[in-house]
C-alpha cells in the first residue's frame, strides 16, 4: 500500500496522464512521467518527468528507481517496457492485461473463452484467410488490424460487392482479424475499478455516441434495461478477475435486442482510465481518474454514486476555440488539456455538463447535492 507522499510512475503523458497526475496530488501522491514526447500535457502538472523513448532501457531504469508503483495511460505501451519495470517495480495493471488487449484476437478469444458473447470473429494472416473468413462470417463485416487501432484507425468496413483484395491491401497487408457486423441499438460502456485483494466498484452504464469513429458525447444515464446493465457489470467484473486487474479499466459494449430480449454483448475492453468515464469529474461522487489513483496506491475504492444526469462532449480540433462560450455556461465544466495545436481529429479537451437529479442522489447525504 503506498502512502501519501509516494511516487507514482506514469507511462505515457497524453490527457490521461494528466489527469491522473491530478488525481493523484489532490491525494498527496506525486507522480513521475515517462513519455517520448516533449509536448506532452501531463508534463505540465507532474513533479517530475523524463522525455525518452518507451525502449531506452536505462531511462526505464532511472525510471523505475524514482517511483513507488508504475502505472499507464495507454495500452499499446511495448510489452517488453511493461515487463522490464514489473521485475523493479509494482506494475499496475500487470502485463498480462496489456498482452491481451493489444491483440485483438487475443482479446477476443480471451473473452469468448469466459463464456461471454462477443461479436462473430475469425483470424485473418493473409488474402485468402481473408476470403475463408468471409465465408465463414457472412457480409457485411469490419477487417480490423490486430494491433495498434484505436479511433477507427486501423480497420476496413467490407459490404457485399467489395473487392477482397483491396480491403487488404488497404489494411497494409497485415495480421487481422474480420469480424462480423452487428446490428446494435446502441453503444455502451462499463468504466469499472478492481484492486489487488478483489474489490472491485463500477461506474454506471454509460451511453456513447462516435462521430467519424471518434467518442462525440457520453451520456448517463444510460437508454438500458435493468437486466442488461446488470449483465454488463457481471461481465466486467469476471474480465477484471480473470486478468487479476488492478486499476480502472473500460468495457466497451453493444446493446443488441429489445425490451426483454436487450442484451449486451463485449466490443472492447480498455485496460486504463477511458474517454468514457471523464463524466464521473463532475458527474460522480468519485472521478475515475481519483478512483485508479486508489485502485493502485492499495487504498479503498471511493464511492460510485451518479450527481445527476451528465453528458460529457468532446472538444475535437477547432472545437476548443469556444472555451469562452463553454466558460459561461451555467451548469458546464470545461477540462482542457493543454495541447498547442488544435489539429483537425485531435482531442483537446472536454466538456461535462451536470443537471441535479434528486432520484441520482437519493444514498448521498443532503449536503452532497
Amino acid at each position: 500500500m503506498l502512502t501519501p507522499g509516494c511516487v507514482i510512475g506514469i507511462l505515457g503523458g497524453g490527457q490521461l496522464g494528466r489527469m491522473i497526475a491530478l488525481a493523484a496530488a489532490e491525494l498527496g501522491l506525486k507522480t513521475h512521467i515517462l513519455c517520448p514526447d516533449k509536448d506532452s500535457p501531463a508534463f505540465h502538472v507532474s513533479a517530475h518527468h523524463i522525455c525518452a523513448a518507451y525502449d531506452d532501457f536505462d531511462a526505464l531504469e532511472r525510471f523505475a528507481a524514482g517511483v513507488d508503483v508504475v502505472t499507464y495511460e495507454f495500452e499499446n505501451v511495448p510489452l517488453a517496457t511493461a515487463e522490464f519495470l514489473a521485475a523493479r517495480k509494482p506494475l499496475r495493471p500487470g502485463a498480462k492485461a496489456l498482452a491481451i488487449t493489444q491483440d485483438r484476437l487475443a482479446e477476443k478469444s480471451f473473452v469468448r473463452d469466459l463464456g461471454i458473447e462477443t461479436a462473430p470473429f475469425a483470424p485473418v494472416d493473409d488474402l485468402a484467410g481473408l476470403e475463408a473468413a468471409v465465408a465463414a462470417l457472412g457480409l457485411p463485416a469490419v477487417l480490423k488490424t490486430r494491433r495498434f487501432g484505436y479511433d477507427g484507425k486501423g480497420q476496413v468496413m467490407i459490404r457485399p460487392g467489395d473487392d477482397l483484395t483491396a480491403a487488404w491491401h488497404a489494411l497494409g497487408r497485415q495480421s487481422a482479424i474480420l469480424e462480423g457486423f452487428v446490428a446494435f441499438e446502441r453503444e455502451v460502456s462499463v468504466v469499472a475499478a478492481r484492486r489487488g485483494d478483489g474489490a472491485f466498484s463500477a461506474f454506471e452504464v454509460t451511453q456513447n455516441v462516435h462521430r467519424e469513429h471518434i467518442l462525440h458525447t457520453s451520456t448517463v444515464p444510460a437508454e438500458i434495461t435493468p437486466a442488461a446493465a446488470r449483465q454488463a457489470r457481471a461481465m466486467a467484473l469476471g474480465i477484471a478477475d480473470a486478468l487479476d486487474y488492478e486499476g480502472v479499466f473500460a468495457v466497451e459494449l453493444f446493446v443488441v435486442g429489445r425490451g426483454a430480449a436487450e442484451r449486451v454483448i463485449v466490443n472492447e475492453i480498455a485496460p486504463r482510465v477511458h474517454n468514457s468515464g471523464h463524466w464521473t469529474q463532475n458527474g460522480a461522487v468519485t472521478s475515475q481518474f481519483e478512483q485508479h489513483v486508489r485502485a493502485i496506491a492499495g487504498w479503498p475504492l471511493g464511492e460510485v454514486a451518479r450527481l445527476g444526469r451528465a453528458q460529457m462532449t468532446n472538444l475535437i480540433g477547432a472545437d476548443v476555440h469556444d472555451w469562452q462560450a463553454l466558460l459561461a455556461e451555467p451548469g458546464a465544466h470545461l477540462h482542457l488539456y493543454g495541447k498547442e495545436e488544435a489539429r483537425a481529429g485531435r482531442k483537446m479537451g472536454h466538456v461535462v455538463r451536470v443537471r441535479r437529479d434528486p432520484q441520482a442522489c437519493a444514498n448521498i447525504p443532503e449536503d452532497g447535492c
